[in-house]
């Protein structure tokens, strides 16, 4: 699966917050194609992680890439040049429709075309938000708020989706119906790097996985072999070492 070259590659990155170092020289890299996940307890960094390579947060240090060409540094910049996110908390526009909210992620495609084809595959993807078009966002199920906040960051047409903590806050039956369409969404051709603290759920959707603590990352391989590690079973599976 993997190519010569990542499709995202970070290297010696550095965040802070003041003089709260929040990422400390990371290195990770994604391949085209691949479901890589970020594992980690609450206070890891993850989030920040996310955030930098979007570039909603100051890179204090380091070299993203994307294709082998610099990721910008701003948001709306990075979206540009195929990155979305889908950020923690889903953040919708709650006086907005359904239907304006995918708008809203549609603001980088010049053919209304290509925006209509999109938006068809997200009503596909998710059913619920096709019946609920008209619905102000805020009036929505915080599982279909997920939905909304996935579907507007496809609606950019992403090569990279980025998904922070897309399963905070929701019952299982959601978050099992949810990640059946991520992995649809990749079978499809979006490559995605997924922030989780469910890490089981995570490891099994994922090929790859990096473990975070305090700003670093402690190990990375493939998703099966972190689900057989001891240490990764003990420290965030819930199952002790044996």
């Amino acid at each position: 699966m993997l190519t010569k070259e990542p499709l995202l590659s970070v290297r010696n990155l550095h965040v802070s917050y003041g003089a709260i170092r929040a990422i400390r020289g990371i290195d990770l890299d994604v391949y085209d194609g691949e479901i890589v996940c970020v594992i980690g307890a609450n206070g890891a960094g993850k989030s920040t992680l996310m955030n930098a390579i979007i570039g909603n947060v100051k890179r204090e240090e380091g070299t993203l890439l994307l294709d082998g060409k610099p990721l910008a540094g701003r948001s709306y910049q990075a979206v540009a040049q195929g990155v979305s996110l889908a950020p923690e908390g889903r953040k919708v526009f709650a006086p907005l429709t359904v239907h304006e909210n995918l708008m809203m992620g549609a603001f980088p495609i010049k053919e209304r075309s290509k925006i209509g084809e999109d938006l068809d595959w997200v009503f596909t993807l998710f059913p619920r938000l096709k019946e609920r078009k008209d619905q102000h966002a805020g009036t929505l199920s915080g599982g279909e708020q997920q939905m909304l906040s996935i579907g507007r960051a496809l609606m950019s047409s992403p090569r990279l989706l980025l998904l922070d903590e897309p399963s905070l806050g929701l019952a299982p039956i959601i978050i099992r119906d949810i990640f059946k369409e991520l992995k649809r969404i990749n079978d499809e051709g979006v490559t995605i790097l997924l922030v989780e603290q469910n890490a089981r759920q995570a490891l099994l959707l994922s090929h790859r996985g990096y473990v975070m603590q305090t700003g670093r990352m402690l190990m990375e391989g493939l998703a099966a072999d972190l689900l057989k590690n001891p240490d990764v079973e003990a420290a965030y599976l819930g199952t002790a070492k044996k």
